[in-house]
């Protein structure tokens, strides 16, 4: 996410996206983060141009359960005002419900769905739950912290989806999972996509026809 706290301070993501819209280069932004407001003015003269999406991450309606699981990130309901923010600026915007932790936040999807195509959201997608390396034995004291009496129905689900184990790195299965659980997941999200008129969120073809390269033109230069 380019919009942690610090960037308040450091304004580094800001002063990349100068350098792209400079150099008239596509990007994508994903955040969870109402920051990426303050650079409306610089995501709307690139989407005029076509050259910027920008996807707001909302896995959640529950205030509480955000609070835990993502304490320095926005809350939802402000994080759906910034979708709205940003199609207002008519900066392209799409909605990732993610991660999709099965039994803990899994029953907000279609919601939020819903919830962001009011507010202007062209596409959606999603990801489940992935745990990788040392983020296992994290996510299970989390459990143990924050949701004791689901932590075993939980990660017996994330098993479910990862062929019995806590994770599974296989390319083809890793962010959408396997297994009957997740198959459902994948309905929902189709169903509540089709019913709200969202496409897939890798539909947008953004502009690569239109970079310049950050230098002086020069004979010599334009062998590179």
């Amino acid at each position: 996410d380019p919009y942690q706290p610090i960037e308040k301070k450091w304004r580094l993501t800001r002063a990349a996206l100068e350098v792209l819209a400079e150099c008239r280069h596509p990007c994508t932004l994903v955040t969870k983060n109402a920051l990426v407001e303050r650079d409306l003015d610089i995501l709307a003269e690139m989407a005029r141009a076509n050259l910027v999406q920008v996807f707001v991450s909302v896995n959640s309606l529950d205030n509480q359960l955000a609070a835990k699981l993502e304490p320095r990130a926005s809350a939802p309901h402000r994080r759906l005002k910034t979708v709205a923010a940003l199609a207002d600026a008519g900066v392209p915007v799409g909605v990732l419900v993610a991660p999709i932790i099965p039994a803990l936040n899994d029953r907000d999807m279609e919601a939020v769905l819903e919830r962001a195509h009011a507010a202007g959201a062209r596409c959606a997608g999603y990801t489940v739950l992935r745990l990788p390396w040392e983020l296992k034995a994290l996510f299970r004291e989390w459990l143990a912290l924050h949701a004791p009496q689901r932590a075993e129905h939980v990660m017996s689900l994330v098993q479910q989806m990862n062929g019995g184990r806590d994770y599974d790195s296989d390319f083809r299965t890793r962010m959408r999972g396997q297994g009957v659980f997740a198959d459902l997941l994948r309905k929902r999200f189709e169903l509540a996509c089709r019913k709200h008129g969202l496409g897939r969120a890798r539909e947008l073809q953004l502009d690569t026809s239109r970079f310049v390269p950050p230098r002086k033109p020069s004979p010599q230069g334009e062998l590179f």
